[in-house]
């Protein structure tokens, strides 16, 4: 249904601003397999040279505080010299870091260069983005930056199925990993056409966001922790439950599935009920699914179906606390919003990897279910506390659900206000919808001329 819907692309203008950003978006696909599979490498081959659990955690928090350190550099790196050098640099950088892991294995020198490769990842996704923006006409913005975010999900899923391509002890898939990453560099270079102009967002406060919204605010960092657990310790947790490296791949990949299964659904769901009676939903999928992975742990169908639920719950949550926070935002706050909103997701994928691998040396690997259940609860707890607090926006001054890929890339939410139903469509093969969106399309331009 995927390839057939993306095969069924006819808009002219969606053709001509694919084509004005095909080596971006090829470039970038590479980045995200690249990405996919670092992190659960690093995982595996945290526990096969025995680093404690703590310790783990440590070393992998490292890329958020990466992402978050990379958001801050990257747009003042792009202003004074511009996407494709940007790009080009942190790429030859994150090639090195990775192989700087398989030289070096210490937990300070993998620490290090995980806060390496969290600053290049936080340029490839601030260059992407506004790269698309910029190139995307008003009419096809949305239909491009879908593109971009099934590149993103799929090449990080897919990623992880190149674990089982060599042994994790050898060095073999640290040079893979930095040979993909160098091929995604290869077609930004080898463009002709020049980089867009790039302006720096303005910010707001996370106080006065709070203000404005503070279950946004409160979700967000919760989001944050569930992402930073499962992403972050997830590969560790299944080598010391005995997964061999095909289980693992099935492991971290189910997360990533059940997000993609259900994104559109949720996020149309949410734009038909009260938001945050959607996002406690969605907690609650989570929490079940929580408690399923408990309870089946000895049963491979049952479990895996139970980290699809807690991933069908983790990243939707995060595109619906963005709606969230959206539907109490002026027009002109939405763009300075997006920065605090990214910071406090942040903050929580920091806090997450390094407190839960803590009482993970300390209690045990039961730890790493049991942890995402309390986040998923005090979700939970905040919302309805909430509800009784303030008053719901009535449902059509609802802000429309955007669908997105792996937290850290704020951007692109932002940016495209038709993508939800653009994604559908394409997911699902339906060409009759996309060629009336198109014909649609067309009209509106004919009428603005």
């Amino acid at each position: 249904m995927l390839f057939r819907g993306l095969l069924s692309l006819r808009s002219n203008k969606m053709w001509s601003d694919l084509r004005a950003s095909w080596a971006l978006l090829l470039g970038f696909a590479f980045m995200m397999v690249g990405n996919g599979l670092q992190g659960t490498l690093l995982g595996v081959r945290a526990t096969l040279e025995g680093f404690p659990a703590f310790t783990t955690g440590i070393m992998m928090s490292g890329y958020f505080i990466g992402i978050l350190l990379g958001s801050m550099i990257a747009p003042r790196l792009v202003n004074r010299v511009g996407h494709i050098r940007v790009f080009a640099a942190f790429a030859s950088l994150a090639s090195i870091s990775i192989l700087i892991h398989g030289l070096y294995i210490n937990a300070f020198s993998w620490m290090m260069m995980r806060i390496v490769t969290g600053i290049c990842f936080a340029g490839f996704y601030v260059v992407t983005e506004s790269w698309l923006n910029d190139r995307a006409s008003n009419e096809t913005r949305g239909k491009v930056l879908s593109v971009y975010m099934l590149i993103t999900t799929i090449g990080i899923g897919s990623g992880q199925f190149l674990l089982n391509v060599a042994n994790p002890e050898s060095i073999d898939l640290f040079i893979l990993i930095s040979v993909v990453v160098s091929f995604g560099l290869i077609p930004i270079l080898l463009t002709a056409r020049p980089a867009p102009a790039f302006d720096t967002l303005a910010k707001m406060s996370v106080l006065e966001l709070f203000r404005i919204t503070p279950l946004a605010v409160i979700s967000m960092v919760l989001v944050g922790v569930i992402n930073g657990i499962i992403f972050g310790l997830g590969a560790m947790f299944a080598s010391r439950q005995g997964f061999n490296h095909s289980e693992v791949a099935q492991f971290m990949a189910s997360f990533m599935l059940g997000s993609l299964i259900v994104q559109l659904p949720f996020g149309q769901l949410s734009d038909r009920i009260n938001r945050r009676v959607m996002i406690i939903f969605i907690s609650v999928i989570g929490l079940i699914g929580c408690v399923g992975a408990i309870y089946f742990k000895d049963q491979v169908i049952l479990f895996l179906f139970s980290t699809m639920l807690i991933g069908s719950a983790a990243m939707p949550l995060y595109s619906i606390s963005i709606a969230y926070a959206n539907d109490r935002l002026e027009t002109d706050q939405v763009v300075a919003a997006s920065g605090s909103l990214v910071l406090v997701s942040g903050i929580g994928l920091c806090i997450g990897p390094i407190s839960v691998s803590y009482f993970m040396e300390t209690h045990g690997s039961i730890v790493y279910f049991s942890s995402l259940a309390i986040a998923f609860s005090m979700i939970i707890g905040f919302g309805l506390y909430r509800m009784g607090a303030s008053d719901a926006i009535k449902l059509q001054d609802q802000a429309p659900v955007i669908v997105t890929g792996q937290i850290g890339t704020p951007v692109a939410e932002y940016m495209a206000p038709d993508v939800s139903d653009y994604v559908e469509a394409v997911m699902s093969g339906d060409t009759e919808k996309l060629e009336l969106m198109d014909k649609q399309e067309d009209d509106d331009s004919e009428r603005q001329l």
